[in-house]
């Protein structure tokens, strides 16, 4: 049985750039603060939200670094490290190490993607030269490439190789997974609107982008789940239902950063290609914002 990184809710950070394209470090670390504030179990610095893919090294091992120091370890800090080139994945793999992070996400490689034993032997490799726990991140939405079951149980021996961040939105999948791995996998909701689902067949979590507009809530969706008290959660669940479709009206992190913009929590820009959302959609986020009573 391997210990799950954390248990309950990680929000995934978006990293704030100023107007000149800089990140911005003081708004990352007032973040940071909210987050830990509200009660949220873990941080993932770096991930798809944090715009990772348009980060230079130097920026994303300062970010990493940056926000392990100023979490001071008030909870654990999970470092997207991931990459379709397996060389730079070790690169981000030891930096983190060295940073001082509790865990690694790793996602598929993207674009050049591989087959399954190439997926077997990437991983292995990368859990082979790191002694922090390893957790692997499905999003063939974006990567074009998912994991298997068959693959999920083989990386699932690996002793490093803790868990996987599911969110393919494939249930037949994550059933099958979690029936030959079983203790030997943890899994963490990828997707907002799947928690309660996901943790009904064992999931430990969720990784949200959903957090960092309202923590407490997506806290708490885990908290009362755990607590059994699974009304509740799945109220929480329902409830939130039409933010979380807000949110994700457009490419994350476009909605999530425009919406953080609206209640003045320093989201920062975007990095090109992402662009500003269209009007119609804006128009639709504002007002299911109002709805929830998140604007004055």
């Amino acid at each position: 049985m391997k210990t799950p990184v954390f248990t309950g809710t990680c929000t995934a950070l978006i990293t704030p750039f100023q107007a000149s394209g800089s990140i911005d470090y003081a708004a990352f670390a007032r973040q940071m603060d909210r987050q830990l504030e509200s009660g949220v179990d873990a941080l993932c610095v770096c991930g798809t939200t944090g715009e990772s893919s348009t980060l230079t090294v130097q920026e994303h091992v300062h970010l990493v670094d940056y926000c392990v120091s100023h979490v001071a370890g008030r909870c654990k800090v999970v470092a997207g490290s991931g990459s379709n080139d397996t060389a730079a994945a070790l690169y981000l793999c030891q930096h983190a190490q060295e940073s001082g992070a509790d865990a690694l996400l790793l996602v598929t490689p993207y674009y050049n993607k591989t087959t399954q034993t190439g997926l077997i032997h990437h991983y292995e490799y990368l859990a082979d030269k790191t002694d922090l726990p390893v957790i692997l991140y499905n999003v063939p939405s974006r990567t074009g490439l998912s994991f298997t079951a068959e693959t999920y149980r083989i990386l699932s021996q690996h002793p490093r190789i803790n868990g996987t961040k599911e969110a393919s939105g494939n249930f037949s999948l994550l059933a099958e997974t979690m029936a030959f791995c079983g203790d030997e996998l943890n899994v963490w909701s990828g997707n907002d609107d799947q928690t309660v689902p996901m943790l009904a067949l064992g999931a430990k979590g969720l990784i949200s982008v959903t957090a960092n507009l309202v923590p407490e809530p997506m806290a708490e969706l885990t908290h009362s789940y755990f607590r059994g008290e699974i009304e509740e959660a799945r109220e929480l669940q329902l409830s939130y239902l039409p933010l979380m479709k807000a949110l994700f009206s457009q490419v994350n992190p476009i909605p999530i950063k425009a919406a953080m913009a609206e209640l003045g929590l320093d989201s920062g820009s975007l990095r090109r290609p992402l662009w500003a959302m269209d009007k119609k959609p804006c128009k639709e986020l504002r007002e299911t914002l109002a709805a929830f009573g998140l604007l004055s």
